[in-house]
């Protein structure tokens, strides 16, 4: 069972690193403000390069130290910290280049909601690997393969926040892995012959342009582009 404080500044941490991360380098892009670029010789220094060293910092002293009370919220927000400002270029270092503003970094953005939804499942006591000390262990691992299955699933039909949201709730990941594929989906792309029935009820279900019903919230942080 995971410590609800040190969840809790993990989440309140992530959420507010990231917001003041998307208002400071809105501001830098209008370039309004004393905010600039950070650059050193040269080289631009992006945000997610702090964070990645916070993560190391946080997981080393964790791993060490075992910080506890106190301490443990300490190490929780940091980690929240860190996890924003790396997941916050997260199409950066998918697609290693700067599309922190264009189409392909809205990616970003569906990341760091994904992590949030996780967040907020484990603060409410939610865990992938709970079981009843009494179960059988193998029955219990049997059920955690499927969930995990259906969840991989899910996330290969391009349900990705479904699919993860079924790694905490096994009945969720079971309908969404029965249900169709979006039509760009890797899924979709193996298993869905072009001009075949399935792809086209695929394409009717998710025409193009149209990502995920998320998208408007996306917009307000990522900004809008054409399809």
């Amino acid at each position: 069972m995971a410590d609800r404080s040190v969840v809790a500044w993990l989440v309140a941490a992530f959420v507010v690193t990231f917001l003041v991360t998307r208002l400071v380098t809105g501001l830098i892009r209008a370039g309004r403000g004393p905010f600039r670029d950070l650059s050193v010789g040269g080289v631009h220094l992006h945000h997610q390069v702090f964070g990645i060293f916070l993560l190391l910092g946080v997981g080393a002293t964790g791993l060490v130290y075992r910080p506890q009370e106190g301490w443990a919220d300490l190490t929780g927000a940091l980690f929240g910290v860190g996890a924003a400002l790396t997941l916050d270029e997260f199409a950066l270092w998918l697609r290693l280049d700067d599309v922190y503003w264009g189409p392909e970094g809205r990616r970003s953005v569906d990341a760091v909601l994904v992590a949030l939804v996780v967040g907020l499942l484990m603060l409410t006591g939610l865990s992938p690997f709970d079981q009843d000390p009494e179960d059988n262990h193998w029955v219990a691992l049997a059920v955690v393969a499927v969930n995990v299955l259906c969840s991989v699933v899910a996330i290969l039909k391009g349900r990705t926040l479904t699919g993860v949201v079924g790694l905490f709730v096994p009945v969720v990941a079971l309908v969404v892995a029965l249900r169709l594929a979006r039509p760009t989906s890797f899924w979709a792309r193996r298993r869905y012959p072009r001009e075949s029935r399935k792809m086209l009820r695929a394409q009717r279900r998710f025409p193009t342009g149209r990502r995920n019903r998320w998208d408007p919230l996306v917009d307000l942080f990522a900004g809008r582009h054409d399809p």
